[in-house]
């Protein structure tokens, strides 16, 4: 990204047009002004509660709001008695910022004050969080602004801006309060009377099926005896346009807890559209009964003769209000922008630092910018070339939308995004710059007041979202880059077998999983498989989980056998004095015999594929979880592998949820395996992994268990403390090369035998043993001893010493030398590569 030399400095405030911001009418600001000019337009047929929403929907355009709200006093009714309840909103959901659909009079809310006294209120952050009943936003500030209405109740608007509502932003409140108070008494006495709310529908979120009543059908223009019941039917009516809006109400997962409302087009058999206007709101899911949307949809047309850019600005808010990251703000601003404003490209950046980071475009085709961009193009979107671009060094100093008709003279990097006429947006958020959205248009276009304060709100909204994806983008990048850290890069390549593992996050907001998987090679072609999973998913579970994970592969490695690695991790979790527990599954796997040792410290037990394609949940005694007991036993259950057997290890997300316990969890990942194709790894976890829980983590762990096509030939010799023991051993040695057919190289390994059998009788007390081990043309020799004390290789040697060139000996005559801890002591080993071809075993155990 080219660096952008100008030193930027953004200022806090509100984005404002730059044309127009020094209007004044009347001693008022400009956008009291055209506040004013937009109640007179309101034509005298609405009814009550259509004139109130257009009033609220001017809060949000003209005072920068979020949401607002209009509350009446309710007198009537034992439940409702004494208290201000709603009579309308508009804007992103209300209960994000902790409006309530009723306040009582009696109790010490700003909103019941405010209606007492006759006084505004305007609350900042730190006022919200000395008040019991507001709630602060889990990931910002925000100030909240109470009005009172003429004839009692309250107008509430709530704003995310640095600083607040402004001078101007209070004065066109003020206005637009006092315009509020009829219409919402009128509101409020229709809703308390059971007035008309347009035709009734139930939707199932989670089958899809949709009941609704005559009127509805009606209105799609469907007969009764035509509708199937499916609400795929009446979506496919819709204006494509229109189409995604309307989909983020009634798709499960996107509809958030509480009131919704849009407008939209349906496409009606003469061929013109059809407004409507649907009202709805979500009611969780109960034992035996799905969550369901319940609402109304009502004819708008006779309302409006199109789309009003205070509706636009609405859809935006919506849809920003459930924008988790910045390319789905993105999205959400070219949807409620380009078609609407009939824009040719749209482009929106963040700003990083002094850098301008391209994250949307469109259309994303490279012809379709201008040629300076296209020489910076990269994989996927361009370098933003801000090089010699000193107009959006401009505007984002100054902190103001700016819009340039055609045949302004700019820069060509930036004339060629709009030759007919461009805008540029400053997306500003909590007193800083998030980024810049840049709107072009190829042909002569005319930039109205309404399309001018559409372009204020819109940049308002998506900076404020921008801001917000920011921040969850990068604590999504560091909670996964930690997550990544924890868990193993890469698998080994095992003797024998193919191994595959596979991890999934969860989608539970930003928390950090407790699953972890590992492959350890261990001597002797064995290999230990692991998997485990901490209780909990915070940073805690996870410093645990790669706590366990390195004590697992630490005492692995040592030599033990598995239920005394399983019980020395589980004593190490106890003295770590943590209240959290972990479950594990470890199997030892002996790839030359087929064999395998399974120890369970409470998790799931391993699920097998045989190569006839039958599957075996693998039934097997199992320990308690880590850091329960600190004297557990962990018994160990043998396995018997086949060529051709699939072994499966997983965690609990994967089998396990509130629709599905472990049982048939289980069974239906044996299901899987069964119907799968071992020879394609990867494809089958994938598979598996395709309908897996994303409420958890998940972490699977594969092995296809092939057989050595060589297997190694191994003798071993226990050294006795006798005065001939090293002859003893020589001599074991000699006869077992011949035996191998190793003739050649005999002489230097019986040499290296020597050295480490002397060092080991010398250096240490206790029992030694000799190993020698033919594969792959390399002969390993081992000599085990009892000291875990590693030898030390001299760094010089006089002429008169009388000891320590044993080790630069082996060091000289093999190929590679080391020591490993084996149980309590030590093996040091040497390799010697072998010219010849000697005598070996097939898979079989025959020799040629």
């Amino acid at each position: 990204m080219p660096e952008w030399s100008q030193g930027l400095r953004p200022r806090p405030g509100s984005a404002v047009i730059a044309d127009v911001a020094s209007e004044r009418v009347a001693g008022r600001g400009t956008r009291t002004s055209r506040a004013d000019l937009a109640l007179k337009s309101l034509g005298p047929d609405l009814e009550p509660r259509e004139r109130l929403r257009r009033i609220l929907e001017q809060v949000l355009v003209f005072a920068g709001a979020m949401v607002a709200a209009a509350y009446t006093h309710s007198e009537d009714g034992e439940e409702d008695g004494d208290q201000l309840c709603l009579a309308e909103s508009v804007g992103v959901p209300r209960s994000l910022y902790g409006l309530r659909d009723s306040y009582p009079l009696t109790g010490g809310t700003p909103a019941a004050d405010v209606h007492r006294s006759g006084q505004p209120r305007w609350l900042t952050p730190e006022d919200l969080g000395r008040c019991a009943d507001a709630r602060r936003l889990p990931n910002g500030d925000f100030f909240l602004a109470v009005l009172p209405l003429g004839g009692g109740g309250c107008l509430a608007a709530v704003s995310e801006r640095a600083g607040g509502f402004d001078a101007d932003d209070r004065e066109c409140l003020q206005l637009l309060a006092e315009a509020v108070a009829c219409p919402a008494a009128a509101a409020g006495r229709s809703a308390d009377s059971g007035g008309p709310t347009g035709s009734s529908f139930t939707l199932a979120m989670d089958s899809g099926r949709i009941a609704v009543d005559d009127e509805v059908l009606e209105l799609f223009g469907i007969g009764p005896d035509e509708f199937d019941g499916k609400v795929e039917t009446l979506l496919a009516l819709t204006v494509p346009e229109d189409l995604p809006s309307l989909m983020s109400v009634v798709e499960p997962g996107h509809m958030s807890i509480g009131d919704r409302e849009l407008e939209f087009r349906i496409l009606q058999p003469s061929g013109g559209p059809r407004w409507l206007r649907l009202r709805g709101r979500l009611v969780p899911a109960e034992q035996g009964r799905p969550a369901l949307l319940v609402g109304s949809v009502a004819d708008a047309s006779r309302l409006r003769a199109g789309v009003s850019d205070v509706t636009r600005v609405q859809r935006l808010a919506a849809a920003l209000a459930t924008a988790g990251t910045v390319r789905e703000v993105g999205r959400a601003v070219v949807t409620a922008l380009r078609g609407p404003l009939q824009a040719d490209r749209i482009a929106l950046a963040e700003l990083e630092g002094d850098r301008l980071v391209v994250t949307v475009l469109d259309p994303p085709e490279p012809d379709s910018w201008p040629e300076l961009w296209r020489s910076e193009w990269r994989s996927e979107w361009p370098d933003a070339p801000v090089r010699a671009m000193p107009t959006l060094a401009s505007a984002l100093s100054e902190g103001r939308a700016a819009i340039w008709p055609a045949g302004t003279p700019l820069e060509p990097a930036v004339a060629d995004v709009g030759p007919g006429g461009l805008a540029v947006l400053p997306l500003a958020a909590g007193g800083r710059m998030a980024g810049i959205c840049l709107i072009g248009w190829d042909a002569p276009h005319d930039f109205g007041p309404d399309e001018r304060a559409l372009l204020t709100a819109a940049a308002n909204l998506a900076g404020q979202a921008l801001m917000r994806a920011h921040a969850f983008d990068a604590e999504h990048e560091l909670v996964g880059m930690l997550q990544r850290s924890l868990l193993p890069r890469r698998l080994p390549r095992l003797p024998g077998a193919v191994a595959v593992a596979r991890y999934l996050p969860t989608t539970a907001g930003l928390e950090l999983g407790g699953d972890w998987y590992d492959v350890i090679p261990l001597p002797d072609n064995h290999v230990a498989l692991v998997i485990g999973d901490v209780q909990g998913h915070n940073a805690q579970a996870a410093t645990l989980m790669g706590q366990m994970r390195t004590a697992l592969r630490a005492y692995a490695i040592e030599g033990h056998p598995p239920d005394v690695v399983v019980s020395r991790a589980n004593r190490l979790l106890m003295d770590l004095e943590t209240d959290l527990f972990a479950t594990c599954c470890y199997v030892d796997v002996d790839m030359e015999e087929g064999s395998a040792w399974c120890v369970r410290a409470g998790h799931l037990p391993p699920v097998l594929r045989h190569p006839d394609g039958s599957t075996e949940v693998v039934e097997s005694e199992g320990g308690p979880p880590l850091g329960v007991v600190a004297q557990a036993d962990f018994p160990m259950s043998p396995l018997r592998l086949q060529p051709g057997t699939l072994l499966a290890l997983t965690t609990d997300g994967l089998v396990e949820s509130a629709e599905l316990d472990i049982e048939d969890g289980l069974a239906r990942m044996a299901a899987g395996l069964a119907a799968s194709d071992p020879a394609h790894l990867g494809l089958v976890a994938d598979a598996l992994l395709a309908g897996a829980n994303r409420s958890d983590d998940v972490a699977l762990l594969l092995m296809r268990y092939e057989g050595m096509a060589l297997r190694p030939l191994r003798e071993s010799w226990t050294v006795w403390r006798v005065p001939e023991a090293v002859r003893h051993a020589r001599r074991f040695t000699r006869r077992t090369l011949r035996s191998w057919g190793v003739a050649e190289e005999a002489d230097a390994a019986l040499l290296a035998v020597s050295e480490l059998v002397t060092n080991a009788l010398v250096h240490t007390d206790g029992q030694v043993r000799l190993d020698l081990t033919l594969i792959n043309h390399r002969l390993r020799i081992a000599v085990a001893d009892s000291s875990p004390r590693t030898p030390i290789k001299p760094t010089s040697i006089g002429w008169e010493a009388t000891g320590g060139r044993g080790i630069l000996l082996v060091e000289a005559m093999s190929a590679a030398w080391g020591s490993v801890p084996v149980s309590g002591g030590k093996q040091v080993w040497a390799e010697i590569a072998l010219e010849s071809a000697p005598r070996v075993r097939d898979a079989t155990g025959a020799a040629p």
